[in-house]
């Protein structure tokens, strides 16, 4: 029918789909330090093979849940505490069922509870992108987690009649709803868990993988700003191509404050952006301020042409081209 029908009734095969995706990987603590935003940490990978099976696109439901098993091991987490699921999901009559043994294997070996998972696949909306089909679950499952919503598995109305859902750990997602966070009883104490996804991806002729991601929570020190006054000040940084567009950046810079009420800038944030979050071109204006209206008082002062401003330095950065004159051979 040219539709994938992830885990739907009728689902005849594989639809293929064409995709590129890339992410940015880091240790936790250096994206921490170097100020990143984070999307999510991976907690656990796992990858094996089917070995021989009855066909070249044959699972094996042992080995699926092996590896899936395998991730849940390395990353220390309780299958209870997962409340996402993106499979596979490559809405085949065999595929599916096999998918969901082996699956149910690994959660039902720690819990008995049902239908608390949900589960879908990115693939009923884009097909099959056969080696960027990995990469396009782990951005659907970002993009969840940072919208904190769960978006439907298409063509999935009527479920597969092969997999019994009702006494499964999973339901599959069908409408869009919020990502609630889990609330699970352990030893007679109830607590809340972060958002935690497993992502599979089954290959033809038999490789296997799973992750396991969470998503980012920082911590309250994390999240406290650094004390910035007039004995902790802060560098602000500009450039331009010319001196005339260095200053029609700052007056842009003055027209934005001048918009706003003064509690919605963070003078760290301002200088931690300027620094890192632009290009350095030739013209560059830097100076050392302690508070908002301090930086505004000098770039107004540097926009009247005022030469007596404390702490503001200004000037033109020669390029390199000249110093590599004197290494030139000839004109070429």
């Amino acid at each position: 029918k040219g539709r994938c029908e992830s885990f739907g009734r009728g689902g005849d095969g594989y639809v293929p789909g064409e995709g590129v995706g890339a992410i940015v990987l880091k240790p936790k603590w250096k994206a921490i330090e170097d100020g990143d935003h984070i999307y999510g940490v991976i907690k656990g990978t796992a990858i094996n093979h089917g070995g021989k099976t009855n066909g070249y696109s044959v699972p094996n439901p042992r080995a699926q849940a092996d590896v899936i098993d395998a991730a849940f091991t390395m990353a220390g987490v309780d299958p209870r505490t997962v409340s996402y699921i993106e499979a596979h999901g490559t809405g085949t009559s065999l595929g599916d069922p096999v998918e969901i043994a082996g699956l149910s294997k690994v959660f039902q070996g720690t819990t008995g509870s049902k239908q608390y998972c949900a589960i879908g696949s990115a693939k009923s909306n884009i097909g099959h992108c056969e080696s960027a089909a990995g990469i396009a679950g782990v951005t659907k499952v970002l993009l969840q987690m940072r919208h904190g919503e769960l978006v439907p598995s298409l063509h999935a109305q009527t479920l597969n009649p092969n997999i019994d859902f009702e006494n499964s750990p999973f339901i599959v997602q069908r409408e869009l709803s919020e990502w609630k966070r889990p609330l699970v009883t352990r030893d007679g104490e109830t607590r809340e868990y972060p958002r935690i996804a497993g992502i599979s991806s089954f290959g033809a002729g038999g490789s296997n993988a799973h992750v396991i991601i969470e998503e980012y929570r920082p911590s309250e020190l994390e999240c406290r700003s650094p004390v910035v006054d007039e004995h902790n000040p802060v560098i602000i940084v500009l450039s331009a191509k010319s001196e005339a567009q260095l200053r029609q950046q700052v007056s842009r810079l003055l027209v934005a404050f001048s918009s706003a009420e003064p509690s919605e800038f963070s003078l760290a944030d301002i200088a931690y952006t300027l620094q890192v979050g632009r290009e350095a071109l030739e013209w560059r204006l830097g100076l050392l301020v302690g508070t908002l209206l301090e930086l505004q008082e000098k770039l107004q002062a540097y926009v009247e042409r005022r030469t007596d401003i404390a702490d503001l330095h200004y000037g033109q950065v020669k390029g390199e081209q000249d110093n590599l004159v004197a290494f030139a051979a000839d004109e070429a």
